[in-house]
């Protein structure tokens, strides 16, 4: 029997199995001011020969584009998000990375391959975005979490700085993408070793997957 009080009041109309979950252009999806249009538009900028000219396989499967790869990673860098796993969770259920992956999913283990594939780019290409979003005067990207620390950003306080200071400051951020990369290849190794390497780690065990066998 319906309870009474839950009759008497209205809601706002709730499907969650429509079929059209978002809105129909991407666009819509975040608030013009999230950062991740800074990003988005950013790594659109960015020089990624390096990354794009190693791919010479003219067989098999198409890979995914190297654009989109390298905004999922900077993004993850931004959040602090060190785990594959993690990152390949996020393209299904955070609406950023959706947005930037284009609503792609690549799995863990080919999001972690293009990381250890493009190790060294990849590290320069961290650097060049924190860079620019600095020079931008983005204070709300100043907290990225490297090795539970954050990158400071005394640099935006200073509208004079030496070349001595700017050198510093330079080689302390590679040093902290390096490390944040190093955790990152350590702990997928970790939840390798956990998990299995077929495993994402959070999926439902085999009998509740399916819904009558939920039932």
């Amino acid at each position: 029997m319906a309870n009474p009080n839950h009759m008497a009041k209205r809601f706002k109309d709730y499907q969650p199995n429509q079929l059209l979950l978002f809105p129909p252009s991407p666009l819509d999806w975040l608030p013009a001011d999230h950062p991740v249009h800074f990003i988005n538009e950013v790594v659109e900028e960015l020089d990624l020969s390096a990354i794009i000219n190693d791919y010479q396989e003219k067989r098999g499967q198409p890979p995914y584009h190297p654009v989109m790869m390298v905004k999922i990673l900077v993004y993850g860098y931004w959040r602090g998000i060190r785990s594959s796993r993690k990152l390949e969770r996020a393209l299904y259920e955070d609406v950023g990375f959706r947005y930037l992956s284009a609503n792609q999913q690549p799995d863990f283990w080919t999001i972690a391959a293009f990381r250890r594939r493009h190790h060294k780019a990849l590290g320069e290409l961290f650097v060049q975005t924190v860079r620019l979003a600095k020079k931008a005067g983005l204070l709300t990207l100043e907290h990225v979490a490297v090795d539970s620390t954050k990158i400071k950003a005394g640099a935006l306080q200073h509208s004079a700085m030496s070349y001595g200071y700017i050198e510093k400051e330079e080689e302390r951020l590679r040093q902290e993408v390096e490390q944040y990369l190093k955790e990152v290849e350590e702990l997928d190794q970790v939840e390798d070793e956990r998990f299995g390497p077929q495993s994402q780690g959070y999926e439902l065990p085999e009998h509740l997957r399916h819904p009558m066998k939920r039932l």
